[in-house]
């Protein structure tokens, strides 16, 4: 019996020892629009540790999120790292967000942001690029709620953008 064992974990062996580690990348957008508040309100979640890989590559090395005494340097690098990153236009029209801030949640960062003064939506477009400068297999999931109609699109590097009409 125990040479069975030996000889099924040396069959098995090199199939395991050099299976690729297979890492997914992935962000979700929540855009819901907000009628009687005239809003559109954004929730990104995103992995706390490729967060924190990117934002230590691009601004400062030492960054640490969840357990960090610099959170006002913080949320301003995530503030302008989504300002640059994501661009939403409704009605053909540009329109910028406010971060409004984070939360943490398991390996998950929430981040907040609205869009004000908005009192109708027919067509919402979003260009996506996060994470897009150091991972390659990044997806950035869309999932957007405006006027009670649900739509999802999975944007990539080569798709970072999509036009949804909500007529």
């Amino acid at each position: 019996m125990k040479s069975v064992k030996i000889l099924f974990l040396t069959l098995l062996f090199p199939f395991i020892s050099f299976a690729p580690l297979h890492k997914y990348y992935v962000s979700v957008t929540q855009i819901e629009y907000v009628e009687d508040k005239a809003s559109v309100q954004i929730v990104m979640r995103i992995f706390i540790d490729d967060f924190e890989k990117l934002l230590r590559k691009r601004y400062d090395n030492s960054i640490t999120l969840e357990k960090s005494k610099n959170e006002d340097q913080i949320d301003t690098y995530i503030g302008e790292y989504l300002a640059n990153k994501v661009k939403i236009s409704i009605d053909n029209k540009l329109s910028s967000f406010a971060f409004l801030g984070k939360e943490y949640e398991d390996d998950i960062v929430f981040c907040y942001l609205e869009i004000n003064n908005i009192s109708d939506i027919n067509d919402f477009e979003i260009t996506n690029n996060l994470f897009f400068e150091i991972f390659k297999e990044q997806q950035n999931i869309i999932k957007a709620d405006i006027k009670s109609k649900n739509k999802s699109i999975v944007l990539t590097s080569q798709n970072n953008r999509v036009k949804l009409n909500f007529d």
